[in-house]
């Protein structure tokens, strides 16, 4: 007897942005799709047909073309309101993103979206609230967690490798050209506070996550924004004023599970250079051990070698401190992060249970940003109140 095959139709809005295309239709379902699926554990295959959904028509059809897609549409309700579709996707534009969980949960559709879920805290609240009141499956990109580099962080914190852990450092960013003289790489959109721009909106939602899920709870937050450019140049070539944060500096304090203090510092910026192996790094140092981890490399040190420098400012440093550090090893095979997330995705939808990461986590983000303003704005350090549904 044959093993059941089940086709799970997702309609993929907001696909002709970088996010949606490249992580999301190029590196994840269409690698699914085209690997020809995946297996239960009781042995039922399980295959995606993706729906490409966005307002730019000709982009829409050409993506079609180009990846063997049947299906595509510039109607979105049209989708939601599809009885053979069992997915809503959405990368589309941050302000755009609420209104569009909150037709498809009502209309009975699983919801996977990139985030911030929302742009206030209320929202996002809600949307939790829709999601469990509608019984479906909901899942937030929380793809960071995924990245190999991480996974062997958090692997040593499971294992006890840093002993009572002090603190957490992260560095990210790089240089996100203006526009005038070369194109920028990052959409204008995101300078623009009125657009849903900002780098503490976006990125404060990936830290929370990732410090909930390598650490433990953020209990504050103190942050200092700035607009260190404050004129860019759009797709068009046209100069316009830069009315968001180019730039988020956080200290956070946590909690782990044992209820230990951990102090935790995030410097984001899209002005600043690279000058580190990775475009986000995060240190970790505890009493035993500290470890450093990239996208996809873990270095480590123990506290039986670690060397004892002796500052000395009158002489030329003739350590090598980099190589005083050992590579942490994967011990397995590590797949595209948000690949591996929708795949995680996927098996809860056809088991009709929870994602563990859901709108409730997501809300805990979108209050992260919001908190890190008000603080900015405040000049004070903000306890974060817990959220209830």
């Amino acid at each position: 007897m044959g093993f059941e095959t089940r086709t799970i139709r997702i309609a993929m809005n907001g696909i002709t942005g970088r996010m949606g295309y490249r992580q999301h239709l190029l590196r994840s379902i269409l690698p699914i799709r085209d690997g020809g699926g995946f297996t239960l554990e009781d042995g039922t295959k399980v295959q995606v047909e993706p729906i490409l959904v966005g307002r730019n028509e000709a982009k829409i059809r050409e993506l079609a073309e180009l990846h063997k897609v049947s299906e595509w549409t510039t109607d979105l309700d049209s989708v939601i309101s599809d009885p053979t579709v069992d997915i809503i996707f959405d990368a589309s534009m941050t302000s755009l993103r609420a209104a569009t969980l909150r037709k498809a949960m009502r209309a009975g559709k699983h919801i996977f979206t990139e985030k911030p879920t929302a742009e206030t805290l209320e929202e996002a609240i809600e949307l939790a609230r829709i999601g469990k009141e509608a019984g479906v499956t909901a899942g937030v990109v929380h793809d960071k967690l995924y990245l190999p580099g991480l996974v062997k962080l958090r692997r040593l914190v499971d294992e006890g490798f840093f002993g009572r852990i002090l603190s957490i450092r992260g560095e990210f960013g790089y240089w996100v050209f203006e526009g005038d003289v070369q194109a920028a790489q990052r959409p204008s959109w995101n300078y623009r506070k009125e657009d849903g721009g900002g780098m503490t909106t976006d990125m404060f939602c990936h830290w929370n996550y990732v410090l909930e899920g390598i650490i433990g709870k953020v209990k504050s937050v103190s942050a200092k924004t700035a607009t260190h450019i404050p004129a860019r140049w759009d797709e068009a070539g046209k100069e316009y004023k830069a009315t968001a944060d180019d730039a988020s500096y956080g200290i956070f304090e946590l909690e782990t599970p044992a209820g230990e203090p951990v102090v935790g510092q995030i410097n984001s910026s899209w002005a600043v250079r690279v000058y580190r192996d990775e475009l986000v790094e995060f240190q970790i140092d505890g009493t035993h051990g500290s470890a450093v981890a990239g996208l996809n490399k873990c270095v480590a040190q123990q506290r039986a070698h670690t060397p004892k420098p002796v500052w000395n400012p009158d002489l030329p440093v003739t350590e090598s401190f980099r190589s005083q550090w050992q590579e942490v090893p994967a011990n397995a095979e590590l797949d595209n992060g948000f690949k591996l997330q929708w795949e995680e995705f996927l098996r809860d939808v056809v088991a009709g249970r929870e994602h563990r990461f859901g709108l409730l986590s997501a809300a805990r983000g979108v209050q992260l940003a919001e908190l890190g303003l008000q603080s900015n704005d405040e000049r004070r350090t903000i306890d974060i109140p817990e959220i209830t549904l």
